[in-house]
């Protein structure tokens, strides 16, 4: 039975690579404006999770639903086309493009969506304003700190105002005061647009930011109650 107003919904999620089993049953419900941190050790699944959740490997077994859609059903274009306009991701290592300047970097999907170069980077720089790097717009990813591209790429994982961010360990390269500062700004201003956030961690003070924990633990999952 699906969550009501659920915006994401994943059950019965079976996933091998060869004899491992990375999912095994696993479940996941989110709602809009929801933060739902996934935990777990390493190897667990919670990664291989995330990464169904959001069309990028498809899962054994299993349904997952995004708006009431069956993602199984759609085909890689349409998949594709998710994740770029709905979909948002932020990965432990940021990945931003060394080539390009910090506010093209968050201009980059806008532009690869056909948002010609002005208005792509006024978005961005909004953006970047929002996560306090607008300084930052004409220099390069390796003049700037890891907690300063962090939040670059937290700003150009929402520039296209998606429905769903997918963070993976957003601040497991960080130090702790730099980390939580990602996190306010993170949490911030998703919640202003009223996305839905699946946040991968395994850290207890990066989860605490979350407004549900769900546990994922030898490919099966567990939703943890928040305790007031």
């Amino acid at each position: 039975m699906t969550p009501a107003g659920s915006l994401l919904v994943a059950t019965g999620l079976r996933k091998a690579y060869g004899p491992t089993t990375a999912l095994d049953g696993a479940e996941f419900s989110i709602h809009p404006g929801e933060v739902v941190a996934v935990m777990g050790p390493s190897g667990s699944g919670k990664s291989t999770l995330l990464h169904c959740l959001a069309g990028i490997v498809p899962p054994d077994s299993g349904s997952i639903l995004y708006n009431g859609r069956e993602m199984a059903r759609m085909s890689d274009a349409e998949r594709s086309q998710l994740r770029r306009s709905e979909f948002g991701f932020v990965f432990q290592f940021g990945q931003l493009v060394p080539e390009l300047t910090c506010v093209e970097n968050v201009a980059l999907p806008l532009r690869l969506s056909g948002t010609n170069r002005k208005e792509a980077e006024q978005a961005a720089l909004s953006w970047m304003e929002r996560l306090e790097v607008d300084d930052l717009r004409k220099k390069r990813p390796g003049e700037v700190s890891g907690g300063q591209g962090q939040r670059v790429a937290v700003a150009r994982s929402l520039v296209t105002n998606p429905c769903v961010l997918f963070a993976d360990e957003p601040t497991g390269a960080l130090d702790s005061l730099n980390g939580e500062r990602v996190m306010e700004l993170l949490t911030e201003a998703a919640r202003s647009t009223n996305a839905a956030v699946v946040l991968v961690t395994h850290e207890a003070r990066v989860a605490a930011y979350s407004d549900r924990e769900i546990v994922v633990r030898d490919g099966k999952s567990r939703d943890m109650e928040r305790v007031v």
